[in-house]
């Protein structure tokens, strides 16, 4: 792996996760969205008199995305 930027692998398994989530949501009822769902079910609000801050994060994992993650790994060993 000489030369290869670590960024650019990031970036691709995101676009994988991206682009799975995107192929599963147009075959929604079909085995490639089955997955689990895990995260705040309800935002934690942080309520300090001038300033409110709202956090919350749900992550949607399926087989789309899986496979989405796996092609993504493979385009990168090969370019």
């Amino acid at each position: 792996m000489r030369g290869k930027n670590n960024w650019a692998c990031f970036l691709m398994i995101l676009a994988g996760i991206v682009i799975g989530g995107f192929i599963g949501s147009l075959f929604p009822n079909t085995f490639l969205n089955y997955g689990q769902s895990f995260g705040l079910s309800s935002p934690v609000v942080l309520d300090l008199g001038i300033l409110v801050l709202t956090f919350g994060l749900t992550i949607r994992i399926t087989v789309a995305s899986i496979l989405g993650i796996v092609l993504a790994i493979l385009i990168y060993r090969f370019i």
